[in-house]
């Protein structure tokens, strides 16, 4: 899968408006991407991302690997091969059959006859005689001199092999081991130890020796690639599991929230505050902190929003919670919401749930917070649970515009577009000037066109992304999904127009210019000014964990491995879910992999 940059995910799925900042900007992006978010895309193409093979999401452009791996026989196997065979010719040495009998030997030299036992090894592998064979390599090793290194590793890495057939792991480890120490460079022995590592549950050693192998063979190899993605994925996982679990909740920067609540309508907590919910003297009074009429925690909440004070709405939710206060279902959302905004969803379930069964509730309270726990649910890879609860929104409350925009971002995720098209349409129906709607309703028949390389169907896609920037000139993400459709189709400076839209008309948008940023580095390869705009998207957001993580790729590329590194911890530190976080320790492992393979035997992966 090609990929033209990084891909942002919503902190709550699909809830977010693509042109969002951070994580969260958005739940769609541009075909190159396959429209994944970003922990999808993590998922979807693993190591090939982080192992350098050949800066995937900054350029526009997918290695192609030859017929024979991309290496000769000394090299390694066809792309998929198993590796499973020994090495050496199993027929007879030049010079006759094979000695038979006490002092067969005598005529021939210690190597000759080191190879023979080999020879004989392999005889006795290929009729699945593995203890037979483990007998001769052995032989093989004692006679070899021991200033034979290639011929001696060759032996190693064959009694290996046998090993590897009885499951002895432990054997398998040390004898490659013996192989790789006196040929540093040998693709079996590294590929053969890194499998023993995974079996022995050693994930760091095989990480290690599978990043070796990856770069000694280009990246061609599908079997080591797949290897690498894996234990980059458990890793990944682990890390995650035990630092999501001891974080410090962090509150997102205020462009983002705002993006966020941008993406709904019908959201009754989102709302302004009403004129009754103010007190007389409080209309009164210009540029002072507003006090709302009655003693409620959920109003006092709403007031906080108003005036951009996040960090203390879940407290006062709280006040209005335990008081069983006449706001309490409206609490309980606006209260889970930010939960989720912290990226504390084991936090906000009990609350959506418990909005959602109040029957006697605003079913615009119930459909809203159905729509954010199955956002929940899509982030968590549970993509029934997910659509179920969207279902159910649209069940109570069929003329909610936001149910159907949602569920539309919902269904691109599934690569379901013709659904996706068609929740878009019923969205639009209800509220024709939603300009957000019918951007992703541009961007999903985009996307279809592209997959199916229809170029016909591309243009009308394109020439309907032309007609909703001009019908809806201040719609920053028209702009923004425009410039992702105008970049797969390598208008670079076209593209480059729309990013600019988007900045004059969201200044603060982190997001923007990351991928103004990228844009540059495939466009004109130009590291300096893509560097200078990610670097400017964290001055703007230095909590936008996307740049970091971008920041972070682009200096693997170059080789930065340590200014790497400390830009994925900046960006682990961000992360809005346990998912994103172990895809930014994936990252994080590999570029520490690349560190000790570059130590140990000197390798490292082509550069920008």
């Amino acid at each position: 899968m090609a990929a033209s940059k990084p891909v942002e995910a919503a902190v709550i799925a699909a809830a977010a408006p693509s042109s969002g900042s951070g994580v969260g900007g958005g739940g769609t992006a541009g075909p190159g991407t396959g429209g994944l978010p970003r922990w999808q895309l993590a998922l979807a193409v693993g190591a090939p991302l982080l192992l350098g093979a050949g800066a995937v999401y900054l350029w526009s452009r997918q290695q192609r690997p030859r017929e024979d791996g991309g290496r000769g026989d000394a090299g390694g196997l066809k792309r998929n091969s198993e590796r499973k065979t020994p090495e050496g010719r199993a027929s007879p040495a030049p010079g006759g059959g094979h000695p038979e009998g006490p002092g067969a030997h005598l005529d021939m030299n210690s190597l000759d006859r080191a190879q023979a036992a080999k020879n004989k090894g392999n005889k006795y592998f290929k009729a699945g005689k593995y203890e037979q064979a483990i007998q001769c390599y052995t032989e093989a090793i004692s006679l070899c001199p021991t200033e034979k290194n290639v011929d001696l590793s060759t032996f190693y890495q064959n009694r290996a092999a046998a090993f590897e057939q009885l499951q002895k792991w432990k054997e398998v480890a040390q004898d490659c081991t013996k192989a790789v120490e006196l040929n540093p460079k040998y693709v079996k022995a590294l590929f053969r130890r890194a499998k023993a590592h995974e079996k022995l549950d050693n994930k760091k050693e095989c990480l290690e020796d599978v990043t070796a192998v990856c770069i000694l063979e280009g990246f061609q190899n599908q079997q080591s690639m797949l290897l690498a993605d894996k234990v980059l994925k458990l890793l990944g996982k682990e890390k995650a599991k035990e630092k999501y679990k001891n974080r410090e909740p962090l509150m997102p920067s205020p462009q983002f929230i705002k993006s966020y609540f941008s993406s709904f309508t019908d959201d009754i907590i989102s709302q302004p505050m009403l004129k009754g919910e103010k007190s007389d003297e409080d209309k009164d009074k210009e540029g002072e902190a507003l006090e709302v009429k009655e003693n409620s925690g959920y109003l006092k909440a709403k007031q906080y929003m108003e005036e951009e004070n996040y960090d203390k709405i879940i407290s006062e939710c709280s006040k209005e919670i335990d008081s069983e206060g006449k706001y309490m279902a409206e609490a309980l959302l606006l209260r889970a919401t930010f939960y989720l905004l912290i990226g504390n969803a084991n936090a906000a379930k009990p609350d959506l749930d418990k909005v959602i069964s109040l029957k006697e509730a605003n079913v615009k309270l119930r459909a809203n917070a159905l729509i954010k726990r199955g956002s929940m649910y899509m982030q968590q890879q549970q993509p029934l649970l997910s659509t179920q609860d969207f279902n159910m929104a649209a069940d109570i409350d069929p003329q909610n515009a936001d149910v159907y925009h949602h569920r539309g971002q919902l269904k691109i995720l599934l690569d379901q577009v013709e659904e996706a098209v068609a929740d878009f349409d019923e969205c639009i129906r209800l509220r024709p000037e939603s300009a957000l709607a019918q951007a992703q309703k541009c961007f999903a028949l985009y996307r279809q066109a592209y997959t199916g390389n229809n170029s016909s169907q591309i243009q009308a896609a394109m020439k309907g992304f032309e007609e909703v920037i001009k019908k809806f000139p201040r719609c920053a993400e028209g702009y923004a999904l425009y410039a992702q459709a105008l970049t797969d189709q390598q208008q670079f400076g076209k593209a480059d127009e729309m990013y600019d839209k988007c900045i004059d008309l969201e200044p603060d948008n982190a997001t923007t210019y990351v991928h103004k940023g990228l844009l540059q580095l495939q466009w004109k390869q130009d590291l300096d000014r893509g560097l200078e705009l990610i670097s400017k998207a964290i001055e703007i957001d230095n909590k936008c964990d996307f740049a970091y993580e971008t920041m972070g790729t682009i200096e693997v590329q170059r080789g930065n491995m340590e200014k790497a590194i400390d830009m994925f911890n900046k960006a682990i530190n961000l992360a809005k879910s346990e998912m994103e976080m172990a895809h930014l320790y994936s990252l994080c492992d590999a570029a520490h992999a690349q560190i000790e393979v570059a130590k140990k035997y000197g390798l490292k992966p082509p550069t920008l």
